[in-house]
């Protein structure tokens, strides 16, 4: 018995609304990701600014080190 017209558009009807169901859950899901890439690429800017801040401070302290040294340790003649 052949088949009719209609027998093979109900499944590709289905098919596409299969599809497009996918679709729909896919782009919500990928919009939820980039929602969550974006709050974390936020606070990573944060930290690193916190952290370079610090680095900076410190390489301040250490360049400064040599000069406080000099200062703390007198050299003084031997005595006579």
């Amino acid at each position: 018995m052949a088949r009719t017209k209609s027998d093979g558009n109900g499944r590709l009807e289905d098919a596409l609304a299969t599809l497009i169901q996918n679709q729909a859950s896919f782009l919500a899901r990928m919009s939820e990701i980039d929602s969550r890439v974006a709050d974390m690429d936020r606070i990573n800017s944060d930290r690193f600014a916190r952290i370079e801040a610090l680095l900076l401070e410190h390489n301040r302290i250490l360049q400064a080190l040599p000069d406080v040294m000099r200062e703390k340790i007198v050299f003084k003649p031997p005595a006579a």
